[in-house]
């Protein structure tokens, strides 16, 4: 069915396109040697990660997970004030912070990395937190693990963490204005979403198909959004 709804998409024309806290030593976590590594020659490069967790057994718990599944853990520390500077100095692929965190707790964190757009954030969080769930996503927090959690829980939720950033990212490459960029934004999540109702997509494959289908026909993404909301947007209704 994509490819008919991509035939129909093909009919709107446009031009083409684009430590570290020194009071708090004690909060540190001591990186396992192989998370220091780096990737061996030929191999693809390791993605890299900063963790903050104010708990220092937890802290090293999702360490090693991380190194277990292929990040390169280069920073990992006790408070939110510290995962800014790192963040900022080492610009990772993905940043995990705790929620509550003493001096910068990690929403305010997630705040300022967000406005900077350092990198995409997974936020760790408490049943009982619910509305610091919702300051996280307000400020931007691409994912969110509820605690107890296991890497079977991590690591799908760094996953979609890093694929929404590079979505986001992808399409502020095409739009200069930054009020174009939000609406875009937002009609392009519409757009996924049908598609992944409609059509059965996951989420990086809506997204995959709304990028390949711009470059296919010269359309801006924003202009392939619309296109699917116009052609889905009313299915299932009177």
């Amino acid at each position: 069915m994509t490819t008919g709804l991509r035939r129909r998409v093909q009919g709107t024309r446009a031009p083409a396109p684009t430590e570290t806290q020194g009071d708090m030593t004690d909060d540190f976590t001591e990186l396992p040697d192989d998370a220091q590594d780096t990737a061996a020659a030929g191999d693809a490069p390791r993605r890299t990660a900063v963790v903050a967790e104010d708990e220092s057994l937890i802290r090293m718990d999702i360490v090693e997970t991380l190194t277990e599944a292929g990040f390169d853990v280069i920073a990992a520390v006790g408070d939110g004030e510290s995962a800014i500077e790192k963040t900022r100095e080492l610009r990772p692929d993905v940043v995990i912070l705790d929620v509550k965190m003493p001096q910068t707790d990690g929403v305010t964190a997630a705040e300022k990395i967000g406005e900077e757009n350092l990198a995409p954030v997974v936020m760790l969080t408490a049943f009982s937190q619910s509305e610091l769930v919702e300051r996280a996503r307000d400020a931007g927090a691409m994912a969110y693990v509820v605690k107890p959690f296991t890497p079977a829980d991590l690591l799908p939720a760094v996953e979609i963490a890093i694929s929404r950033h590079q979505q986001i990212v992808q399409l502020e490459s095409e739009i200069a204005d930054l009020g174009e960029r939000f609406e875009t934004r937002k009609r392009v999540d519409r757009a996924k979403g049908l598609l992944q109702t409609n059509m059965g997509l996951s989420e990086p494959d809506a997204f995959r198909w709304i990028q390949k289908t711009s470059m296919d026909r010269r359309l801006t993404m924003r202009e392939v959004a619309d296109a699917v909301v116009d052609q889905l947007g009313g299915q299932g209704k009177d």
